[in-house]
This record gives structure tokens, sequence and C-alpha cells, in this order.
């Protein structure tokens, strides 16, 4: 495996030679982005019709509907831009890492006062980002604090409040897409990118944040320190979907990451194999909570996913970045 040298992203220009990134931004778009926030808001429709005739949360079809929602939700959590992020669309849609735990108390308020914003779509969608969104959901269904809280009736509400709400935001985000893609296929002076190499560093931005956040949060998070692990950090852990949220999330950037690297066949093999062994990685790894990092055996098997994924990074970062004409700078993860 190669050795990690983390190299934080500024996105700059730095290639003289000029590219013409047409086919790429155009491929990106029409294969990578759309197609997945279309699917996203077909599974959340499902989700929020699933919701209204079946509110039980112990209900196996409203988990999984609930399931397949969210994972297409990870399918697209890399592309924080445009459409995604306007009017925090992206914290409503998931809210985490919640390290103050608004999300519980913003639901108990909600329970406790029996807010009438549940039946009221453009009020429920003014409240906290806490709670709304897929970790609110997770929450209201697996969470056994939220089974006996209130009234049974307020909580069905409140789950179908939440499902509805969800869908709403996809479709808003889906929509709003259509008419933002073009910004990045055809960047000019009146466009939201003036060149291609804008529109470029946008989408490196978000494979090198989308692999920062899952190395670094996704697994940096429950793994802590040796001698302090914290488990009950990990993502989506009470639906036991920590660990296929890594998967997904590196099979989304694998196609990404591709599909950027696509005139250069050494660096597009070099980066396919490496995602392969990551993701290769995560599924061996039978613990899908991440509630085994306490033990010794857990910890090494998580500690070298993580590496795995850095080593893309290393990748991403000092070969794919230089040929796209992206250099070495400060953490993605802090800005622009």
């Amino acid at each position: 495996m190669r050795a990690l040298a983390l190299i934080p992203l500024l996105l700059l220009p730095f290639s003289a030679a000029a590219q013409d990134h047409t086919p790429i931004l155009t491929d990106v778009a029409e294969a990578h982005i759309l197609p997945r926030f279309s699917t996203l808001a077909e599974a959340t429709e499902v989700l929020t019709t699933t919701a209204r005739t079946d509110c039980d949360p112990a209900s196996a079809n409203l988990r999984a509907t609930y399931g397949r929602a969210f994972d297409n939700w990870i399918s697209v959590s890399h592309l924080r831009f445009g459409p995604t992020e306007t009017e925090d669309r992206a914290f409503a849609m998931a809210f985490w890492p919640d390290t103050k735990g608004f999300t519980p108390k913003a639901l108990s308020q909600l329970i406790a006062d029996e807010d009438p914003a549940v039946a009221n779509a453009e009020a429920f969608s003014h409240i906290s980002v806490a709670g709304r969104g897929f970790f609110a959901l997770e929450r209201m269904i697996y969470d056994p604090a939220f089974a006996e809280q209130g009234t049974a009736a307020y909580r069905c509400a409140l789950i179908q409040a939440i499902a509805a709400d969800i869908d709403a935001n996809a479709d808003t985000i889906d929509n709003d897409w259509q008419s933002y893609a073009p910004t990045l296929t055809q960047p000019g002076a009146n466009s939201r990118y003036r060149t291609q190499d804008e529109a470029m560093q946008e989408l490196f931005k978000s494979l090198s944040t989308g692999l920062q956040f899952t190395a670094d949060t996704r697994l940096g998070r429950p793994l802590g320190t040796f001698d302090r692990p914290r488990p009950k950090r990990a993502e989506a852990r009470r639906s036991e979907r920590s660990l296929r949220h890594v998967e997904l999330s590196l099979i989304a950037l694998r196609d990404l990451a591709v599909r950027l690297s696509v005139d250069h066949p050494e660096i597009a093999e070099d980066l396919d194999m490496s995602f392969g062994i990551a993701i290769g990685d995560a599924q061996s790894i039978d613990d899908p909570a991440l509630a085994g990092l306490a033990t010794p055996q857990g910890r090494f098997r998580v500690e070298a996913l993580q590496q795995s994924i850095n080593d893309i990074r290393m990748i991403t970062a000092s070969e794919l970045g230089p040929t796209l004409g992206i250099s070495a700078g400060f953490n993605s993860l802090d800005g622009d």
C-alpha cells in the first residue's frame, strides 16, 4: 500500500496548458449527477407514500423504504454545492455529525409541545434542521427513547411529516439541478463558473472532500483514540448503517474519480484499483454499526480501511489534481 502523505487541497489552476474539459463535464453532469438526484427523488417519494399508510416504527416496510431512500442520499452526499447547499438543504436532509445532541432535543420538544407544524408542510420546512431529515427519522424509527414519548398519534404524524419533508426537499434539489447542470457543462461570463477550470475544480473538490469526510468523520469520529474509542459516535449506528455509508460513499466517489480521470488511463486505473481495495476492505468487515471498535481486532480492521481511503486521497491529490490543473493547498473541508 502507498505511504500516506495527507495533502490538503486548494482548488487553484496551475497548469499553463489549457485543456478542453467539455466531454468530462458533460459526462459527469449527465451520467453521475443528474441520474442520482432523480433516483433519490423517486426513493423519497416511495418513503413518504409508505409512511402515510404505515407509520409503525417497527414496520419492516417502513424501515426498508427508509433504508433505500437513505442509500440514495449517501450516494449524492458528496455533491455539496449548487442546489444541494442552497438554503441549508443538505443539512435539512442529513444533520450529522450532531455534536451537541440537537436532534433528540428538537424531536422531544416537538412531541412535548405537540407542535402543529407536523400538519403543515410549509411550517415544518422552517423548523430546526436538527428535527428534519434522515437522522431525525432514524431516531423516530429506531431509537427506543422515542417509542413512548407523547401520544402514538402525534409520533405517527411526526414520522409522516419528516418523511414528507425529506421528499419535498429531494424533489426541490432534483428540479433545481436540472437547470443548474448547464452552468457546469457550459461555463462562461454569465455563468456560475466562468471557465471550465472552475467547473472542474468544483467537481474535484467534491471528490476530495467526500474522501476526507468518509475517512476523517465517518471513520475518524467513532475511532476516537486507541485508549478512548468512540463507537457511539458512528454515523447512523441505531439503524446499523455506519459501515454501509462508508461503502456507498466509496462506490459513488469511485464513479466520479474514474470519470474525472478518463483522459489519463494510468491514473484512472490506479484510482479504480485503489477504490476496489478500499471497498473490499469495507465489505470484509462484519460490524455494521462499528460497535467492535472497542476491541483491538475490530479497531485494526477499521484503521486498515481508513488507511486504504487515505491512499486514494494521496493519489487524488498528487496525481489526479495536477493533471487537471488543480494544485495542493488548504483543507477542502474548510471552505472555498
